[in-house]
């Protein structure tokens, strides 16, 4: 469904154009995880299941990725099917919008790339996994996931920035940048898969209404930056650093061994580590990833009776 609003090669699924005309809360979803992040069947049932995730909460999910030739804000069942079962499909930040569209190709839209789209659709909530960082294996190789956080005003909801990254020099680029790292309930940095570490947020918040207003108050005094809201993983589910930290390393040894650099470098890491884990970190991976979905749509009605209140 075209949306007379967006700008060009932007188009949105009935559902999201409905709720966007409504004025109903709406998270957007990346679609890497799908593409390069999951091994099929999981990349399928993840989908669903951060959809489904976000519709429990009274929010409407909109997962951003490109297909025939748009950048589609919202998939509809099938289409997830189609990008979960392709076999080349571009990963999309910043940079790759006009290669992918120019070139006909399927797209799976990174955390920069989905804050782009998702803020031309005017979606200003957005849940993740982990987001990008400074690399361990070279300083100068920095995600444009902090790019996007430092000039894109969203709210993204992560569990930290993936733990396989230099946490330290992560942070130090956010604070740089001027980035409020709040932490959900939390004083301390959530480590992806791992427990809270040491490292501190710049402020805690416990509810969703408090992440509103704090946004809200960030932005009505001028600034540009997103607000990344940090949720460690379920407990449950977490990887211990005694159990994440040698993987890790191991991983990242093996990355420079074989001169594996650029967007390869985080899907490479990213697999050892599930290797290497037995199959622990993909798990906590998985409910991380829904956990966020529950707390963005969370965030999203949040916003939504704000929004409501002032009007």
């Amino acid at each position: 469904m075209m949306n007379p609003t967006l700008p060009p090669y932007f188009s949105c699924a009935a559902e999201v154009a409905r709720a966007q005309s409504q004025s109903l809360p709406l998270v957007a979803l990346e679609s890497t995880v799908i593409t390069h992040g999951l091994p099929r069947p999981q990349n399928l049932e993840l989908a669903r299941e951060m959809e489904q995730s976000v519709r429990a909460q009274g929010a409407t999910p909109a997962t951003i990725a490109i297909l025939d030739d748009q950048i589609r804000i919202g998939l509809t069942d099938s289409e997830l099917e189609r990008l979960a079962a392709a076999e080349e499909v571009l990963k999309i930040s910043l940079r790759d919008f006009a290669a992918a569209l120019s070139l006909h190709k399927l797209g799976g839209t990174t955390v920069a790339g989905t804050m782009f789209a998702a803020h031309r659709a005017e979606i200003r909530v957005f849940a993740t996994g982990g987001i990008g960082g400074v690399h361990r294996e070279s300083r100068l190789d920095i995600s444009t996931d902090l790019k996007a956080l430092a000039e894109i005003p969203m709210l993204v909801v992560c569990a930290g920035a993936k733990s396989i990254l230099d946490l330290p020099a992560t942070l130090e680029y956010l604070e740089t940048m001027g980035v409020p790292v709040i932490g959900y309930q939390t004083d301390t940095f959530p480590e992806f898969f791992s427990p809270p570490g040491k490292l501190p947020v710049s402020l805690r918040l416990d509810t969703p209404a408090e992440i509103v207003e704090f946004a809200s108050q960030h932005w009505a005094l001028g600034f540009k930056s997103a607000v990344l809201v940090c949720q460690p993983v379920p407990p449950e589910m977490a990887l211990s650093a005694a159990e994440a930290a040698p993987a890790e390393e191991k991983a990242s040894q093996e990355a420079l061994a074989q001169g594996i650099g650029g967007q390869k470098l985080t899907p490479f890491l990213l697999q050892r580590v599930k290797e290497l884990t037995d199959g622990k970190s993909m798990r906590a991976n998985l409910a991380l990833l829904k956990n966020n979905a529950v707390l963005a749509g969370k965030i999203a009605v949040a916003m939504s009776k704000r929004n409501q209140k002032m009007a």
